[in-house]
C-alpha cells in the first residue's frame, strides 16, 4: 500500500497592492452607479421640462390676450380686497317718478327680446340713474370709425357732432382708421377726450374696405384697445350724431335694428341664403336684421365677434364666395347664434330720406345725404 501525503499550498499573504486594486474597483463600480443615476435624473428632468412647456403653450394658445390682462388683473385685485372693510358705492339722492311693476313705459313698441335683452327706445329708461351707476366704474369708451378714400370728407362733421352728443361727461378715445392721416381734422377736444389716428390700407373695392374692418378691429384690440378702453362703439363715418348717445347703449354685445327691416318678417330679411357661404342663415332662423353701421360691446365681446366674422370672411374668400352684404352678412350670422345682450332701436340709425315715423321720439345717429355711387367708386 502506498501512502500519498497531500501537501496543501498556503495562500500567499495579502499585499498592499491588492488592497489598492480592490479599493479602486469598488470606487469605479460606485462611480458607474452614480453616473447611471445622474443620467436617469437628467432624462427625467428633460421630459418634465418638455411636458411643462407643451402644456403652457397649449394654455397660452387658448387664452386671448385681453383675457390675460383683464382677468389676471381682476384675480390679483380680488386677492387684495379686504371684504369686511369694503364700502358699497351708493347713488346720489336722485328725484324721479316711481317706476311701475304693472305698467309698461311704452306700449307702441316692443321693449324686450325673447332672450330678455332690452330694446332701447326713448322713454323706456331713466338716463340719470344708469349714468350715475356707470360713473361708479370709471370706465373708458372707444369710438372706432373708418374713413378711407372719399369717406374722409365726412370726418369733420362726424367728430364735431360726436363731441356734442357722444358719451358726454365720460372718457372717450376716438380711433380713426384712414389712408389719409393728414386729412384728419385737428379739432379741439373736451377734457378726457383723445384722438388716435390709425393708418389703414386703401383697398380698391369698397366691399373689401368694408370687410377688412373686422380684421382691423380685431388686431387693434389685441395691440392697443384693451389697454385703453373698457367698451368699444363702432360706427360708419358717413353718419352724424343728431342727439345724445350715452351709456344706455353699452353692454356685453349690442346691435342696432336696421331701419329698413325693423318691422318686417323673417322671410324678407336680406340674410345670406346661399349654403356655400359661411354667412348662411336658414330661412326659418334669425331674429332681427341688424345694421353693421353702429354696434357696441365690451372689448372682449367685440374681440370675439370680430374674430368669428373675419374667420368666416377668409373661408369665403378661399372658396371664391362673397356674402351678399359683405361683413354685415357675417355680422348677422354671428348674432343669430350669439344673441346680443342689448338691442338698439332705429333711433340709433336713421336716414331722413325714409321720412318720419311716429314711434321715433328721437333720431340720435343719422345718415349724411350723399350719392353712394360717387362715394364708393
Amino acid at each position: 500500500m502506498v501512502l500519498v501525503k497531500t501537501v496543501s499550498k498556503e495562500k500567499p499573504p495579502f499585499t498592499v497592492s491588492d488592497k489598492v486594486n480592490q479599493d479602486v474597483s469598488v470606487k469605479m463600480k460606485n462611480f458607474q452607479k452614480m453616473k447611471n443615476y445622474l443620467k436617469c435624473c437628467c432624462v427625467l428632468l428633460v421630459i418634465f421640462v418638455l411636458v411643462f412647456m407643451v402644456s403652457m403653450v397649449h394654455i397660452w394658445g387658448q387664452q386671448e390676450p385681453i383675457d390675460d390682462f383683464k382677468e389676471n388683473s381682476l384675480a390679483v385685485s380680488q386677492r387684495c380686497i379686504d371684504w369686511d372693510k369694503l364700502q358699497t358705492a351708493s347713488l346720489p339722492n336722485l328725484k324721479y317718478a316711481k317706476p311701475s311693476a304693472l305698467q309698461l313705459p311704452r306700449t307702441d313698441v316692443n321693449i324686450l327680446t325673447p332672450w330678455l335683452a332690452p330694446i332701447i327706445w326713448e322713454g323706456t329708461y331713466n338716463y340719470d340713474i344708469i349714468n350715475e351707476q356707470f360713473k361708479q366704474g370709471n370706465y373708458s369708451i372707444g369710438l372706432v370709425v373708418f374713413a378711407v378714400k372719399k369717406y374722409v370728407q365726412f370726418l369733420p362733421e362726424f367728430l364735431r357732432t360726436a363731441e356734442l352728443y357722444f358719451m358726454v361727461g365720460h372718457k372717450v378715445h376716438y380711433y380713426v382708421f384712414t389712408d389719409q392721416p393728414e386729412a384728419v381734422p385737428n379739432i379741439t377736444l373736451k377734457t378726457n377726450r383723445f384722438l388716435h389716428v390709425v393708418e389703414s390700407e386703401p383697398y380698391k373695392r369698397w366691399q373689401d374696405v368694408s370687410m377688412q374692418r373686422m380684421e382691423s378691429i380685431h388686431q387693434h384690440i389685441s395691440n392697443q384697445f384693451y389697454k385703453e378702453v373698457d367698451y368699444l362703439v363702432c360706427a360708419d363715418s358717413d353718419m352724424k350724431f343728431n342727439d345724445y348717445v350715452g351709456v344706455e347703449i353699452l353692454d356685453e354685445l349690442v346691435a342696432t335694428l336696421h331701419p329698413a327691416y325693423y318691422g318686417t318678417e323673417r322671410n324678407h330679411f336680406p340674410y345670406e341664403r346661399r349654403g356655400v357661404s359661411e354667412a348662411y342663415i336658414p330661412a326659418d332662423e334669425g331674429d332681427f336684421y341688424y345694421m353693421a353701421a353702429f354696434y357696441a360691446g365690451t372689448v372682449k365681446g367685440i374681440y370675439k365677434m370680430t374674430q368669428v366674422c373675419y374667420d368666416g370672411i377668409q373661408k369665403d374668400r378661399k372658396k371664391g364666395v362673397e356674402a351678399v352684404w359683405h361683413e354685415e352678412s357675417h355680422f348677422n350670422k354671428y348674432l343669430a347664434y350669439h344673441k346680443p345682450t342689448k338691442v338698439l332701436s332705429p333711433e340709433y340709425i336713421w336716414d331722413n330720406a325714409m321720412g318720419n315715423r311716429e314711434i321715433l321720439k328721437k333720431k340720435r345717429f343719422i345718415a349724411v345725404p350723399k350719392d353712394h355711387n360717387k362715394i364708393r367708386n
